[in-house]
């Protein structure tokens, strides 16, 4: 065999790992960015904390990307130890900043627990949705890499008919993201005529369509190893991302934004009834003449162009839940509603999820099916709803020390039932310069760039090392100097002030 064909037999035939395990893995991120806010505020209390960017790049980099890259490889059959670990040191930096509280010193928990439920919070934007979208962006660009050497459990690649690998999770949550901030929760997009807003957005794809060619070109003439079965053989996900963005900026021209759940149920659910009652999944599986043929565009793309239905479906129900998160919320008890409200929704799903698998079909990440849908939804809401709670967790920490400043955080704001010189001492001209210093921020702010960055160099590491041979020592330390390079570049460009767009 070429070194081609044994990169894509390694990364090949796998059928992925337990839903459970996945979950366990995405609520990890959330943890650590918890911790990483407690000890920005236990550092500045103890005037320990530093405002140099060096410092705070670091700070966020060993939080947020150091224990993705372990949970995907040396510590990938501990996540339950890590779990444990991680909150056990965040009960610490909490239980060290209650000790050492500012604010309320002599009132008892209760009383002061009565007055945090009325504080009122201040942000443009809500900090759990960008560090959702950072998660994701994170994950996928250290799995993209990490697939390629042995220390990368094979369960968590991407699966090649049935199951649930990590990597599935990447691509679905990726749109349930994007879908959450699109235009039209905005209002951005819906002034002027339909016609207007569809020649729009129209417009607004072109960038992804030359990423798109540009990248199938590239793949091509260097004989790159591709997964056939990922996509097909010209389609890749920039294409996705296209026929995405056009099918749904289409529907809600049509439909109401607080319909679009209705609108996601409808496609997914007629979807896998044509899966199953007509020769759809025939033609996915093995072409239009049964025996996998690759003659054709739509036979040798047949993956790609199909599956997009599902992932219409996951962006119409991402845009559902950004309309309803994003909705204006003054108190920190509505948003505490707001977390059961998406925790309900969610373990509702996963038992949906359980009875479509015993039912109907199981995960099919392939076919985009009914089962990938519910699982991809499910799994994004625990997501988001453990990085609301920890912002509330976070915000409790900063209620108690007078002056506490984190970045992508919650603003915490006067509030009737609050002491005046206490309020107005919760919103500081140091918070509003402090923000800038963040990787958070600044990979929010130019994912694209982030993303192809890391494509680029994915690219270059594999043809320039021999991934296949690796030893586990080396691999990790070219996965954490992969993402130090990604995430530094993306960092100075933030620091300059720098949004890098394509239209």
């Amino acid at each position: 065999m070429s070194q081609k064909q044994m990169k894509e037999a390694f990364v090949s035939n796998h059928n992925g790992t337990s839903v459970l395990e996945i979950t366990q893995g995405l609520c990890l991120p959330a943890l650590c960015i918890l911790c990483r806010g407690l000890l920005i505020v236990l550092s500045q209390h103890l005037c320990f904390s530093s405002h140099t960017w060096i410092s705070r790049f670091f700070i966020d980099f060993v939080f947020l990307i150091v224990p993705q890259v372990t949970t995907l490889t040396i510590l990938s059959s501990f996540i339950l130890l890590e779990h444990l670990a991680v909150i056990i040191f965040g009960a610490g930096l909490f239980y060290q900043i209650y000790c050492r509280r500012t604010c309320y010193v002599r009132m008892p928990v209760q009383k002061i627990l009565e007055k945090f439920l009325k504080t009122s919070i201040e942000s443009e934007y809500i900090p759990a949705i960008s560090c959702f979208r950072v998660i994701n962006s994170a994950f996928t660009t250290i799995a993209i890499l990490a697939v390629d050497f042995p220390l990368f459990p094979r369960r968590f690649a991407k699966t090649e008919l049935y199951g649930t690998g990590a990597m599935d999770f990447g691509v679905g949550g990726f749109v349930f993201g994007t879908a959450m901030v699109c235009p039209e929760i905005r209002r951005k997009c819906l002034e002027g005529s339909r016609v207007y807003y569809l020649t729009k957005s129209l417009l607004s794809v072109w960038p992804l369509v030359f990423l798109g060619i540009g990248r199938l070109i590239i793949i091509k003439s260097i004989g790159y190893q591709e997964h056939l079965t990922e996509y097909g053989v010209h389609w890749n996900f920039f294409f996705t991302l296209v026929a995405v963005k056009l099918i749904t900026s289409l529907l809600l021209i049509f439909f109401p934004l607080n319909k679009s759940w209705i609108v996601a149920v409808s496609i997914t659910v007629l979807y896998q009834l044509a899966l199953e009652f007509t020769p759809l999944k025939r033609l996915i599986l093995y072409g239009t003449d049964g025996s996998g043929t690759r003659v054709g565009l739509l036979n040798a793309n047949r993956e790609g162009i199909i599956s997009t239905l599902g992932y219409v479906a996951i962006h119409m129900a991402g845009v559902q839940t950004g309309l309803y998160v994003l909705k204006k919320r003054s108190h920190i008890k509505d948003w505490i509603k707001v977390v059961c409200c998406i925790l309900l929704t969610a373990v509702s799903l996963f038992i949906s999820l359980y009875m479509v698998q015993v039912n109907v079909e199981i995960v099919s990440r392939r076919m985009a099916n009914l089962a990938f849908c519910i699982w991809i939804v499910a799994s994004s809401l625990i997501l988001l709803s453990s990085l609301l709670l920890g912002d509330i967790i976070l915000s409790f920490a900063k209620f108690l020390i007078q002056g506490a400043v984190v970045p992508c955080s919650w603003n915490l704001i006067q509030s009737p039932a609050t002491n005046k010189k206490h309020s107005e001492s919760l919103v500081s001209e140091a918070e509003r310069k402090e923000p800038s210093l963040c990787l958070i921020t600044a990979l929010n702010r130019n994912q694209l760039i982030f993303f192809l960055l890391s494509n680029v160099t994915t690219g270059l590491i594999n043809l320039l090392i021999d991934t296949l041979h690796s030893s586990t020592m080396w691999a990790l330390f070219v996965l954490n100097l992969y993402m130090f390079t990604n995430c530094l570049i993306t960092y100075i460009l933030h620091l300059q002030d720098k949004t890098i767009k394509f239209w």
